[in-house]
């Protein structure tokens, strides 16, 4: 069965850039109604004027709700249904990136990736899937991380997060089978994101593999429609990926031990310095997916 996309209403979660940007873009002309979610609705104002422009019928709807509150995801759940809206498919794009090391990291920048990364997916699941069940149709399209899959020191809360999520997203698939729920989580690699870049110390750098956020959004939505449990976008990623799991874990341990050796420089290298301001929330285009 494919999942309810045209003529419906599709709630997608970190929509004012990246991959959740670029699938706002790729639905407008299908879905009746947008929820557009983010920080701040001025953020997504720009994205609604280009949509409706173009889509003249489509109904865009704009909530602000930071994903690392869960208190202010039951709010925005509850604007929701003040608009009498019943969401036929959720697309959560929303993320939290903070690199550094762990013992060096503050606690609230561990804690709102977990809240972001892995509650509020979970929590809007719980919300939203009763009610699909109870009229016949919905679909959940989860937008984590080939990161899920490695062992990244410099990222281990972040890698951890999206861990769990791919542990939920296999397990609920499984749980919803013979209902009319389709689920398909996408694991990017790297994702052209400037601004992403920037906080992972990469300006200037091009990523190997790396696919635009319009790419992924595509071959996401194709995937979601066909019923594809698991995505990889881009065809180089999508054949490492592929061939991760066939390598033993020692050899796995060697890979990941090499990123740590670059994160501690001998004793008087220059320590790299992270441009101002690079250490805030991302939202669809996390630096390390």
């Amino acid at each position: 069965m494919r999942p309810p996309i045209d003529s419906g209403t599709v709630l997608i979660t970190g929509a004012c850039s990246g991959i959740g940007r670029e699938l706002a873009r790729q639905l407008a002309h299908r879905a009746r109604t947008l929820v557009l979610v983010s920080q701040t609705v001025e953020r997504l104002e720009a994205l609604r004027d280009e949509l409706q422009l173009s889509n003249p019928t489509l109904g865009v709807v704009l909530l602000a709700c930071d994903m690392s509150r869960p208190g202010e995801v039951g709010d925005m759940l509850a604007e929701l249904s003040r608009h009498f809206l019943s969401v036929d498919v959720l697309v959560s794009a929303a993320s939290v990136a903070e690199p550094g090391l762990f013992a060096e990291q503050r606690w609230g920048c561990i804690e709102r990736m977990l809240m972001a990364n892995v509650v509020a997916p979970l929590l809007l699941a719980r919300r939203l899937l009763g009610p699909m069940l109870a009229r016949g149709r919905g679909g959940l399209l989860y937008v984590s991380s080939g990161a899920g899959q490695l062992f990244l020191p410099g990222a281990a809360t972040y890698a951890a997060t999206r861990r769990c999520l791919d542990g939920f997203i296999e397990s609920l698939r499984l749980e919803l089978e013979g209902t009319p729920i389709c689920v398909t989580q996408v694991a990017p690699g790297p994702v052209d994101d400037t601004r992403a870049r920037a906080v992972g110390g990469l300006q200037g750098t091009r990523p190997f593999f790396e696919v635009s956020a319009a790419q992924c959004a595509r071959e996401a939505l194709a995937g979601f429609e066909r019923g594809v449990p698991l995505v990889y976008p881009g065809r180089g990623h999508r054949w490492v990926m592929t061939l991760l799991p066939r390598l033993p874990r020692a050899v796995r341990r060697v890979l990941g031990r090499r990123v740590a050796r670059a994160l501690h420089p001998p004793a008087g290298a220059e320590t790299p310095v992270l441009p101002e301001g690079s250490r805030g929330p991302l939202e669809a285009g996390p630096s390390l997916a």
